[in-house]
């Protein structure tokens, strides 16, 4: 088993490397990640049940502990990340199919990989969690209902079919693995060690395929949706730093809310894009690279701010 930890360790710390490796074979043999399209709804809800399955009842009394914190943190991620995503639609002046996809990545909530970023940058690690669980279980209504309000004027949105394919792939397997973790916990924590390994393998197939079923899309505006991603991202994690401060949050917490906001469940918006815009596939790009970018970008901005932290440590020692 240690083994296998070392690897999985190994395997998140270079994770950035390996989604960029698999999204360059992607483009170059579209082929052998294509099919994996299909089965991304059943991949997302394995990552899901990992999520669930790490989760425990401690998690949920970080809300009760600091309400104030994680009511900015949420309404923070339901506020910023579509609104940005809505002005840069209307900056840019982007395709209608383009524009869809990067509203869609806007209105989900935090990603799990917030919590990591937000453990390395010496954040407050249990806001974070607190924040991406109550996140979560509001995007079957705020997700679909955001989106329709923003979207709607490129693309016909059938919300509530959305908010049925959130509780499938994100709540019902969260809850499952809650209480495969209270009522099998011995059995379960063999499993949780490994769940982080297994959630990265996922992410990558899930990106992999993505790429591939969109190489022309890719290929013909790529650079341009790279480009907002990077705006939209870095604009989140400013935007919710500083809404932090702006309510004298501490600065852990304010650095935790920021990474909770920059960082968004970007596998929910590949899925939710596979299975209601299937015929343009390049709806889904935005997610898949956001992807790719924001865990690029989250361990550069946590590296800096651990850096700071033990720099201050220092001075006043």
């Amino acid at each position: 088993m240690s083994v296998i930890l070392k690897f999985s360790q190994f395997i998140q710390k270079t994770f950035a490397l390996w989604v960029v490796f698999f999204a360059f074979i992607a483009l170059c043999f579209p082929s052998a990640f294509v099919w994996m399209k299909a089965y991304i709804p059943w991949v997302l809800g394995i990552i899901m049940l990992g999520m669930g399955m790490t989760m425990t009842v401690d998690d949920f009394k970080g809300v009760l502990q600091s309400p104030k914190a994680v009511f900015i943190g949420v309404v923070a991620q339901f506020v910023i990340m579509p609104g940005l995503a809505y002005a840069l639609c209307q900056i840019f002046q982007l395709p209608a199919e383009i524009a869809v996809g990067v509203l869609l990545v806007g209105c989900c909530p935090g990603g799990t990989a917030s919590n990591v970023i937000a453990y390395m940058a010496k954040a407050n690690t249990a806001l974070s969690v607190a924040c991406t669980s109550v996140s979560t279980f509001l995007a079957p209504v705020l997700t679909p209902a955001i989106f329709y309000v923003l979207a709607s004027q490129w693309i016909p949105i059938d919300a509530g079919s959305m908010f049925i394919d959130i509780l499938k792939v994100v709540i019902f397997p969260i809850i499952l693995g809650v209480m495969l973790r209270t009522f099998f916990k011995q059995k379960t924590e063999q499993y949780i060690q490994v769940m982080p390994l297994i959630s990265v393998i996922a992410i990558v197939l899930i990106v992999a395929a993505i790429i591939a079923a969109s190489k022309a899309s890719i290929l013909q505006s790529g650079l341009l949706i790279l480009g907002v991603v990077m705006l939209h991202n870095g604009l989140g994690f400013l935007l919710g730093y500083w809404a932090s401060r702006l309510f004298k949050l501490p600065y852990a917490d304010a650095k935790a809310v920021s990474i909770e906001v920059g960082m968004q469940n970007s596998g929910l918006g590949v899925t939710l894009a596979a299975l209601h815009f299937a015929t343009s596939p390049v709806t889904a790009v935005p997610s898949a690279i956001f992807s790719l970018w924001h865990n690029i970008s989250g361990p550069a901005l946590a590296t800096y701010w651990a850096a700071k932290a033990d720099n201050m440590k220092e001075d006043q020692s």
